[in-house]
């Protein structure tokens, strides 16, 4: 008896290694896109044990609510799902909704402990996005009558990368080795430790963050467009034409690329970062024009690949901070040796 009720508990988590076909590169991406970040904002200096511990519980806090986001998005989307993605599991049959909703529960918790081992602040920001993703998916985005309303709001999630990132540190005895730092305080958070400057560089990684994802999720809305028309749910693509819709996230993908060398600019970012990053996005703006030059006829199965393309440039982004501030640290070393 006990062994059966083992086996029913471990299915749905066994069911995770089959669940979606993730490139290899993506899972091993998304580990080096949270350690990224706040290391941009710690700089190059000496790692401690403590820097090591933040940028560790980082990783794992986003890389949980990453899961749980994405496993709750398959539940709330089954219906949309059942029309323009039918093998995904929960339209195919292959695990319940309940089940499912089981396993991104204990994601969810794994999100909220891991966070309370960086702070507290940490922790009142992932329960607000936790808050944001469940009545976002649920109840705002089939509701809300705002033209494209969620493709609006849908970014938000990946924006919490960035800004939790900083707030690791920031919230951290850590950022004391930073100069010209301000204290606040705050009953039961704590203390934050902040600069004019990474304050500003927070923010401008967050919106190009938000301008990076959302002109990847237009070209994925065209695909998805007869699903979300059907079900009410206001995309660019269903609000304005899916022809529209490309021309939008054309104008994004440009956006992002000049965000992107003005975060070289701004930032402790070398060269390392910013000429692969220039040749990735001209790949990908190439692309994002040919998919406006599309027929109608094809215009939903190249929405679907220049998606997928639009999302690597978005992780290859964080990727390459991540190779450039790694590098820097190694070189830093050797200097100091």
């Amino acid at each position: 008896m006990f062994r059966k009720k083992l086996f029913v508990l471990k299915q749905p988590f066994m069911f995770l290694f089959s669940w979606r076909p993730f490139p290899w590169y993506e899972l091993i991406s998304y580990v080096a896109m949270y350690a990224s970040v706040p290391m941009l904002a710690y700089g190059i200096h000496i790692y401690s044990w403590e820097v090591i511990r933040t940028i560790v519980f980082t990783i794992l806090t986003l890389y949980s609510g990453f899961f749980a986001a994405l496993i709750w998005n398959d539940i709330t989307d089954a219906d949309v799902d059942a029309v323009v993605h039918p093998n995904r599991p929960v339209p195919r049959g292959r695990i319940s909704p309940r089940k499912f909703f089981t396993v991104a529960l204990v994601f969810s918790a794994m999100t909220f402990v891991f966070a309370v081992f960086i702070s507290l602040w940490c922790l009142l920001l992932v329960g607000v996005a936790a808050l944001f993703v469940t009545f976002h998916n649920k109840y705002l985005k089939r509701v809300v009558g705002i033209p494209a309303y969620s493709e609006i709001f849908t970014p938000l999630q990946w924006v919490v990368v960035p800004i939790f990132g900083y707030l690791a540190v920031f919230s951290n005895p850590m950022f004391l080795s930073q100069k010209n730092y301000v204290q606040l305080n705050a009953p039961f958070l704590g203390p934050l430790w902040v600069n004019s400057l990474s304050l500003s560089n927070m923010i401008l990684l967050a919106i190009f963050t938000y301008f990076t994802d959302n002109a990847h999720d237009l070209p994925e809305g065209i695909h998805d467009v007869d699903g979300d028309r059907k079900l009410g749910i206001k995309t660019y693509a269903t609000s304005f034409g899916e022809k529209n819709a490309a021309k939008i996230s054309f104008m994004m993908f440009i956006i992002s690329g000049v965000l992107g060398i003005i975060l070289f600019m701004k930032t402790i970012l070398s060269l390392v970062f910013l000429i692969p990053f220039i040749i990735i996005w001209t790949y990908t703006i190439h692309s994002s024009y040919l998919l406006i030059k599309t027929d109608m006829e094809n215009i939903k199965d190249m929405g679907k690949i220049m998606g997928r393309k639009g999302f690597d440039y978005f992780l290859m982004s964080y990727n390459l901070i991540f190779i450039d501030i790694s590098l820097q640290l190694i070189n830093h070393h050797f200097h100091i040796i």
